[in-house]
């Protein structure tokens, strides 16, 4: 066998194993119960084909790779900061943006809940660490906007705090956006019955239960006041500098598409040209023996 027909076989296979990727991602979707199935399907009778929605899907992350090759290339520093209601399709958005890229040039931050020493810091403290350098996007999976929402929602945060934060916010912002930061704001938004509806699926599919916190339970609890949190948020925070975009998350698979295009739209990025790649010949030294390695280190051959 020549060489160029194993380097051929080669490509199929690692061609299949991205396409397998690709369906195994996607597979958390259809992984529920067939009585929730049919529910869903009957209550999103307009879904976007799975064809369509591939398609569409990988033509975007080719574009997301020149975007992340012009923020690498050119020093850009970027925040993007994802919000909305929970199980609204953050995630799977985030998921989708950062599949084909760098995780040392896009890279996602999603902060646990601040520990006793955090609480006593200037509440945008424990932030500042994560924001970019030059050449780096970074995506908040929550981020300070935890205080007009969560924290005031369960009364983490009392009226005052509240009050100052909303005060504060612009202006930190506004500096960021002086330092040279790019900040992008999106609030992912759906409808009480459709999040009601997802709470349902990850309830009755084992594999999405670890995704239902006690705080995502409250939220069903404290829709209103969830509601009322985003309006006041909008109201006091929406500035020029930094406004907010706002994604329809009812249907998940064209809010990730959606999403994703618009975030390409706000940046006038180019495709960064790169040399040539060639694979260098293989070094053998006639001298050299590989070593027997004992049986134990490697792993089980159970597949």
């Amino acid at each position: 066998m020549s060489f160029d027909k194993e380097a051929q076989d080669w490509l199929e296979a690692e061609l299949a194993d991205t396409l397998d990727e690709e369906w195994e991602i996607e597979l958390e979707d259809s992984i529920l119960s067939r009585e929730i199935k049919k529910i869903y399907q009957k209550e999103h009778p307009d879904m976007l084909e799975r064809s369509v929605y591939f398609r569409e899907l990988l033509r975007l992350q080719a574009e997301l790779i020149k975007l992340h090759d012009w923020v690498e290339q050119t020093g850009q520093k970027i925040v993007v900061l994802f919000e909305g209601r929970d199980s609204a399709g953050k995630g799977g958005v985030i998921k989708r943006i950062t599949q084909r890229l760098n995780p040392r040039v896009v890279r996602v931050v999603a902060l646990p809940a601040p520990s006793d020493r955090e609480k006593s810091q200037w509440y945008f403290q424990r932030y500042v660490p994560h924001l970019p350098a030059a050449g780096e996007m970074v995506l908040f999976d929550r981020s300070w906007y935890n205080r007009s929402g969560v924290e005031r929602v369960m009364g983490f945060a009392d009226e005052d705090q509240v009050e100052q934060f909303f005060q504060d916010v612009p202006e930190f912002e506004r500096m960021l956006v002086r330092s040279g930061i790019k900040v992008v704001k999106y609030w992912f938004s759906i409808t009480d019955e459709e999040q009601q509806m997802r709470f349902l699926m990850r309830i009755h599919d084992p594999m999405k239960q670890w995704k239902l916190s006690p705080m995502d339970l409250q939220s069903r609890i404290r829709w209103e006041d969830y509601t009322k949190a985003k309006e006041d948020t909008f109201f006091r925070t929406n500035i020029p500098e930094a406004p907010w975009y706002i994604v329809e998350g009812n249907d998940k698979k064209r809010a990730r598409l959606n999403c994703i295009d618009h975030l390409l739209s706000m940046f006038d990025y180019h495709e960064i040209e790169h040399e040539e790649v060639h694979l260098p010949e293989r070094i053998y030294k006639k001298d050299y023996e590989r070593a027997v390695l004992p049986p134990e280190l490697y792993v089980p051959r159970k597949y």
